[in-house]
């Protein structure tokens, strides 16, 4: 394994993240934008970052919160199918970073359970092996669709997508997903801007699983590791706050500062895991 250059200040607080999750009964994952970087996922860091990544909507003035709206699936389906068409095949494509790999081992090696509580849509937790009862994505998931007009609230699973996405323009050319009751536009199960027609069901059941694990936590030694998750977060952020017994590592190359009982790695998430992962092993 390539060793994971480190000033000294940084390679004791890697140390005592280590020593945190080795006695801890159970871990607690919360994950952020952040955590897929390492994978090759472009980082979305405000308008500025969007247009970095497709200028042409600078040039319409569109930035990611307009674009995220579900009303372009009634006014331009072809535009919002192409913007979320576009993010689902780079989703699907991407291969999940070894961190995700080393966070799965060590969950599994808690006789406690561990969770996920991820605000990312691109399933790359249970494209990794993660079993799906343990994992909670609160704004759902690009893997899974809606009718827009929630004709009988029912969600499925999309396997994948026939139409063609302009790389250029971000527009889908073809046939775009339809509901298979009424026929009306199918829109991802994710939950938009502004967004008062998003399903939460199956984003509600796995809460329930999060609230039943969380429960039985109560009492046991709980490192909450908090990966990728930025200040303008902050839904994500809290709920690093919200265990009792906890102990908190947050891993974040930018947004990293917390308060004094927090454990702050400046370094990206694999980077991280991975000096994390090799202290455990040297601790066996």
């Amino acid at each position: 394994m390539k060793t994971i250059k480190m000033d000294k200040k940084t390679f004791y607080i890697v140390q005592q993240a280590a020593e945190i999750i080795q006695s801890a009964d159970c871990l607690l994952i919360i994950a952020g934008a952040g955590m897929g970087v390492d994978s090759g996922l472009p980082d979305f860091r405000g308008d500025k970052g969007f247009w970095r990544i497709h200028p042409n909507f600078e040039q319409e003035g569109l930035s990611f919160q307009d674009l995220a709206n579900p009303q372009w699936f009634f006014d331009y389906p072809n535009r919002a199918w192409g913007f979320y068409g576009h993010r689902y095949q780079l989703y699907n494509k991407t291969k999940p970073h070894e961190g995700f790999d080393i966070l799965n081992r060590w969950c599994k090696q808690k006789q406690q359970g561990s969770f996920i509580n991820t605000t990312n849509v691109d399933g790359h937790f249970q494209k990794s092996g993660f079993s799906k009862q343990i994992v909670y994505e609160s704004h759902g998931s690009i893997n899974y669709l809606q009718c827009s007009l929630n004709c009988e609230h029912k969600i499925w699973h999309l396997k994948a997508l026939d139409f063609i996405v302009d790389g250029d323009s971000l527009l889908a050319s073809g046939e775009v997903p339809t509901c298979p009751s009424c026929g009306v536009i199918a829109r991802p199960n994710i939950l938009m801007f502004g967004d008062a027609g998003w399903l939460p069901d199956r984003a509600s059941q796995q809460r329930g699983n999060y609230l039943e694990w969380k429960q039985n936590s109560v009492g046991h030694k709980v490192a909450v590791i908090e990966i990728g998750v930025g200040i303008s977060g902050c839904s994500a952020r809290s709920k690093s706050w919200a265990m009792e017994n906890r102990k908190l590592i947050r891993i974040n190359p930018r947004d990293f500062i917390g308060d004094d009982n927090t454990l702050s790695i400046a370094m990206g998430a694999k980077d991280a895991l991975k000096a994390i992962d090799d202290v455990l092993g040297r601790n066996g």
